[in-house]
């Protein structure tokens, strides 16, 4: 999780790798209402990585459970927030239940408790992170979870960063950062004296310092920015020897003015987030060096892996994970062997270049020449990048293998390769609040697919202030999105432990308050009215993840990425503009990733067995002025690929294509050697605008495998299993921020077949977890046409595959291709056609007959006109974990929100909206309708005469109540449940009295809307 630190983006080389890698549905089409995971190959170990699922085997029939019932192990997490080790063994078991209850997956033990300010009540000398009350509740969460069926990870360390108790800012293992100290001196002027001081004070529990160099260098006003002092590169003079006892005499030569430079090395003194967490206390540890990786498996080794923690966790499969790489120093981050592995890398000693480098609260402070600037930096995060995977990422993965776990981490926050990360983690990570839009997840799924991977994982509904206010609806609009470009298990964002000292109603939130404001959210579970509904939600996710953790992914352009950043918010040229808008995917590689076994073309496809990239896209580094920069040895990989054939795309000026790092003599002209034989391929396109990309693709050939043809805010992401082809739609956005809101969407969209032309489309309702096969559609080669009507956040999954499967019985039969019925489908009477409207119907069938239906009279829509609405009313208890409800009983002759009702201004809770409605004596088997309850806060469900429906797709809340109404008198029912803001505006106003009322309840408009429906003969 990313809260307040900034973050910063970095690059890296193919060498990085090197030591790690060899209802809803149907009405969304305009339809109606729609009637076992096995180990991934890890290619960094050659071997099984514990805890990465794939979908299903080429053996594996697409039955209807397969879709219907997914596994425990595709089915949403959650982040477990726990007061450190003041957990108690049997509330811990309850809590385990109580997701399994709800239908969760599983769940990531960590210790977060920003919500308590005096850390003294939590005991850390006896209840702290890795005490033993701490070990005893992960003992009863491991065993709980084996008999449920869960997986638990737990995270490196208390909080995050990586820490480890007794671990001093000192130690050879702690985070180190480079301090400097300057000095302005005028030419011909003579320092004598102490060399200058770090201009910023070490943390106070740093006690040494060693100086590392002292240089002088000439002061060039020309390279100077509006935050750097520009510098002469030529002039940097090494004074090191000339110091002595500490102090410094030198002269400095007439021409100009200068500044003396020295540079320290120390402990950086932090420490994980919101501590302290253990007694002793716990210390950030060094991610670059063997060491700090060390400290990590050493303290895990020797004091909580007894016996029991080992077989537990290995026999659960779960993950270790560790959070965004947030190294918090007021210099720059450094490890010991930087300077070393820097001229192991270049080839060059990295000293000279230090002025460039140097960072003072995260800020540049000194530069060269622009250029030579650019490519020192490049040289300097790339060499950081080769040490966070090698000896951080890599190394814990394999330790974690070692205990039959995997590693799942988030490896972005520092300047580093994050693309290359994702590529060696058996499951890499984002999240919702700090990634700035879809391209970042975009990032990581491309590492996550060049190395084999299965999973991208995502911290979901982390949203600022928040709590206990956050609706299911907002966490679906935000995933619907995020789903599309990659991502396949959700990690929500959380559920607190229940209590903790000085936890006020409803318990103890690790995040509310957060400095006296309603804090990040939520905490879910019990507590929260809409827990009642959670089945639903964790049903409808994990059928989501069932899908998109099926087979292989598969992505229509590989955009490679000079710089493999993420969490940034940066796209692609043309595609993140203009090419999603019509139905292109993309995702990114960075220069490791050629150099993986999965990077080879065959059939003009790159990475053939895997997202089968149909093209390549190349462009100016974003990242460093969008200067055309390629590595010498990555152009030659390009130009390998367009040689095998794979259709490329350059943008920019690469005839003049410059190296990312300082070039070794020759290596710029071999360079451009190398990319004229690339722009002299047949297959090859150079354009100079990104307008004229989309042109370059058509005219080599490339389609997407979703088209349709204007542009939409409909996303897509398709994956491929021996069995089918599944596409997964979403009316979504770019990002969280973009204005205006998504508009409801309503048009064709055609969808490629892989799979042979035999196979047929099924839609998947994840809501109710149904399939169906789809009645209308048109075919034209390997392309399928289908309507896609979707409101904003909703989202329609096509499984395009053989007859017969998901049960069907309807696949070898004519489906039709052009109606003026309002809808076609399939049910257990076959093929039929309805309308809300009397008259004649023209239906064409796939096989060139055309069926005349005549439709009698429809009743007319029917608005209730009063409910009863009964409230559970949820207030403060005895303690602060107990809820007391306080019932009212209203008669509504309009629907209004909570807010709006006297009675019920400040109440949060449950509600049952009942009515009745009066049917003609002429309903029967073939007329129906459609219940459209509009606008619902937060979730509900609906019961009609006595009988409970599917799960309400709470983006599009319309249900189908054919089989189930009839003649006379219907009773219906819809149980709304909201979050607890109102409540505790009035309950807690210090923290929460600020905060605006939220709309509850049944606002409406809610309509029946009868149809007629005939069978098609």
């Amino acid at each position: 999780m990313h809260e307040s630190t900034s973050r910063r983006g970095g690059t890296a080389r193919r060498t990085v790798l090197a030591a790690g890698l060899g209802a809803g549905a149907l009405s969304a089409l305009g339809q109606g209402p729609s009637a076992a995971a096995t180990a991934a190959t890890n290619p960094a170990r050659g071997t099984t990585a514990p805890g990465t699922f794939t979908g299903p085997a080429a053996h594996e029939r697409l039955d209807a459970g397969w879709f219907a019932r997914p596994a425990r192990a595709v089915r949403p997490k959650f982040r477990w927030w726990w007061p450190d080790g003041l957990v108690d063994p049997d509330e811990v078991a309850r809590e385990v239940d109580q997701m399994a209850d709800a239908g969760f997956g599983g769940a990531e033990i960590a210790a977060v408790h920003h919500s308590i300010s005096d850390k003294s009540v939590l005991d850390t000398a006896r209840h702290g992170w890795g005490s033993r009350p701490w070990r005893d509740g992960v003992e009863a969460a491991l065993r709980r979870a084996a008999r449920r069926g869960l997986t638990i990870d737990i995270t490196l360390g208390p909080s995050w960063p990586a820490s480890v108790p007794g671990v001093r800012p000192d130690d050879e293992a702690a985070a180190k950062e480079l301090a400097h100290g300057r000095a302005g001196l005028a030419g011909g002027a003579t320092f004598d004296g102490p060399v200058p001081a770090p201009v910023r004070a070490p943390a106070s529990s740093v006690t040494r310092q060693r100086l590392l160099a002292v240089q002088a260098a000439r002061v060039n006003p020309a390279n100077s920015t509006r935050k750097e002092t520009g510098l002469d590169a030529g002039s940097v003079t090494d004074l090191t020897a000339l110091v002595s006892d500490g102090t410094l005499t030198w002269t400095a030569p007439a021409d100009g003015d200068w500044v003396v430079l020295s540079y320290w090395q120390r402990g950086s003194g932090g420490q994980p987030e919101s501590g302290p967490h253990t007694s002793p206390a716990a210390y950030v540890v060094d991610h670059f060096s063997p060491a700090g990786t060390a400290a990590i498996t050493g303290y895990w080794e020797r004091e909580l892996l007894t016996p029991a923690v080992r077989q537990l966790l290995k026999a659960a499969g779960g993950a270790f994970f560790e959070d965004s790489i947030e190294l918090e120093t007021d210099g720059l981050q450094w490890t010991p062997a930087l300077p070393e592995a820097f001229e192991e890398h270049t080839g060059r000693p990295l000293l000279p270049y230090l002025p460039a480098i140097v960072l003072d609260r995260s800020n540049q402070v000194f530069a060269f020449e622009e250029e030579l600037t650019r490519q020192i930096r490049h040289d300097f995060w790339e060499t950081v990048s080769i040490l966070f995977n090698r000896h951080h990422v890599s190394a814990l993965r394999d330790w974690a293998h070692g205990l039959g776990m995997s590693l799942r981490a988030q490896p972005y926050g520092l300047q580093t390769d994050a693309i290359a990360s994702a590529a060696l983690l058996d499951i890499p990570e984002g999240e919702s609040l700090g990634f700035k839009n879809l391209d970042d997840h975009r990032c990581l799924a491309g590492g996550r697919d060049m190395a084999g991977h299965q999973v991208l994982s995502c911290e979901a509904g982390a949203y600022a202030g928040t709590a206990y206010s956050t609706t299911w609806d907002r966490i679906l609009r935000t995933m619907g999105g995020a789903y599309a470009a990659g991502v396949n298990q959700t990690v929500l964002h959380g559920f607190s432990y229940a209590t903790a000292p000085g936890a006020a109603w409803p318990g103890f939130a690790a995040f509310s308050p957060y400095n006296g404001t309603p804090g990040y959210g939520e905490s879910w579970g019990p507590r929260q009215p809409t827990w009642r509904h959670a089945e639903d939600v964790a049903g409808y996710l994990g059928r989501v993840h069932r899908v998109l953790q099926a087979g292989t992914a598969r992505a229509d352009v590989a955009v490679f990425r000079q710089t493999g950043y993420s969490a940034t918010g940066i796209g692609a040229s043309w595609f993140t503009s203009t090419g999603v808008p019509l139905g292109w995917t993309h995702q990114f590689l960075s220069g490791p990733l050629l150099d993986l076994p999965n990077a080879t073309v065959r059939d003009g496809r790159l990475a053939p067995d895997g997202p089968a990239y149909k093209a390549l896209f190349l462009e100016g580094d974003f990242f460093y002025g969008s200067s055309p920069t390629l590595a010498l040895a990555q152009a030659r990989k390009l130009l390998e690929f367009a040689e095998a054939g794979l259709p490329t795309v350059v943008l920019g000026a690469f005839d003049q294509a410059l190296t990312p790092g300082v070039p070794a003599p020759g290596e710029t002209a071999a360079l451009r050697e190398v990319m004229a034989r690339l722009f002299a391929l047949p297959h090859v396109r150079r354009v100079a605008d990104k307008a004229l990309v989309g042109d370059a693709l058509a005219g080599l050939g490339v389609r997407p495998d979703v088209h349709h043809a204007l542009p939409s805010t409909l996303l897509n992401a398709h994956r491929t299993t021996e069995e089918a082809d599944f596409y997964y739609l979403c009316n979504g956005k770019h990002a969280e921020t973009v204005k205006p809101p998504v508009a409801r969407v309503d048009h064709e969209v055609t969808l490629r077949r892989t799979r042979g032309r035999g196979t047929v489309p099924y839609v998947l309702d994840a809501w109710s977890g149904k399939a169906v096969r789809l009645a209308r559609y048109t075919e034209d080669g390997d392309g399928i046409t289908l309507r896609a009507a979707l409101e904003p956040g909703e989202t329609l999954i096509v499984a395009l595959a053989r007859p017969g499967s998901f049960g069907d019985r309807h696949g070898d039969r004519p489906h039709v291709v052009a109606t003026d019925a309002d809808e076609a489908l399939f049910t257990g009477d076959g093929l039929v056609v309805r309308s809300a409207t009397a008259g004649t119907r023209t239906t064409r069938l796939s096989q060139g007959r055309t069926v005349v239906t005549r439709f009698a009279a429809v009743p007319a829509p029917v608005t209730p006109g009063r409910w009863e609405l009964e409230v559970e009313d949820w207030r403060p208890g005895a303690r602060a974990t107990d809820t007391a409800v306080t019932r009212h009983r209203l008669a509504l002759d309009e629907l209004l929100p909570w807010s709006q009702i006297p009675d019920l201004a400040d109440v949060a809770g449950v509600g049952r909206y009942r009515t009745t409605v009066s049917l003609p004596g002429s309903w029967d088997e073939d007329t129906g309708a459609l219940l459209e309850l509009g606008q619902v806060s937060d979730t509900c469900r609906v019961v009609v005469n006595g009988r409970a429906l599917d799960p309400v797709d709470r983006l599009h809340p319309v249900l189908d109540l054919g089989p189930w109404l009839r003649p006379g008198r219907n009773t219906l029912e819809i149980e709304v449940a909201t979050p607890l803001l109102n409540r505790l505006r009035v309950a807690r106003p210090d923290v929460f009295g600020a905060a605006a009322r939220q709309a509850y309840g049944l606002l409406g408009p809610v309509r029946l809307v009868p149809y007629r429906q005939e069978r098609v003969r």
